[in-house]
């Protein structure tokens, strides 16, 4: 009997298991991924494209994240906001057009579900210095927002979409997102950057619906 009795204790959990398990689980659910879309490389840095970047780097700094590792093919920055809650700013070293890959590696790998993932873009269908934050839609042309959702097979990843405009007539699309600014322009841009990753953090903290009644209103 007191063998039957030793051999159940042996696959029954310990407390102490039991803990460390739910430990792992609430530190799972506490943990999102904020993707911000652009191009590796210093030819790149400067471009309209790479204002996803941007706003990774501005949250990066703000919260302290410190220089990050390489995982997955994307730099990420691990930072704590004011709540708590473990985010990991990630720009994919993919090129932009192909950033799912490296996005979808990652949300697997910390075991991030899709209503965790924040993708971060510049877009020409919104007019300079506005951001608007969906709960999900289609991706409009974008390249990056398009690999997203080819990889995960869904839509249902939270953006927030900075607008960069339309090009002039007669100016090509591509050349204009990958027009290199001067420093004049990037410095007129500090204010949707900074507004961005307010957006960021409001979805973080408060939700999606609180941010889009911010963020989506036209002044």
């Amino acid at each position: 009997m007191a063998g039957l009795k030793n051999l159940f204790n042996r696959f029954r959990s310990h407390p102490a298991d039991n803990a460390r398990d739910r430990a792992s689980i609430n530190s799972a659910e506490q943990t999102w991924i904020v993707v911000g879309l652009g191009n590796p490389g210093e030819r790149y840095r400067r471009t309209r494209h790479n204002l996803g970047f941007m706003v990774i780097d501005r949250l990066a700094a703000k919260h302290g994240g410190g220089a990050g590792t390489t995982k997955f093919e994307a730099r990420v920055v691990e930072i704590r906001l004011d709540e708590g809650q473990r985010v990991l700013l990630v720009q994919p070293q993919t090129f932009y057009n192909e950033t799912g890959r490296s996005a979808a590696a990652l949300a697997r790998y910390f075991k991030v579900p899709l209503e965790r993932l924040i993708v971060v873009h510049d877009d020409l269908d919104l007019e300079p210095g506005r951001v608007q934050v969906l709960a999900r839609g289609g991706h409009a042309g974008n390249r990056g927002v398009r690999s997203l959702q080819e990889t995960f097979a869904s839509s249902e990843f939270v953006r927030v979409r900075v607008g960069i405009g339309r090009p002039m007539a007669g100016q090509d699309p591509v050349e204009f997102v990958l027009y290199h600014l001067s420093e004049s322009e990037l410095a007129g841009m500090q204010d949707v950057i900074e507004r961005a990753g307010a957006a960021v953090e409001m979805i973080i903290a408060q939700g999606v619906v609180a941010a889009m009644n911010l963020f989506n209103r036209r002044t």
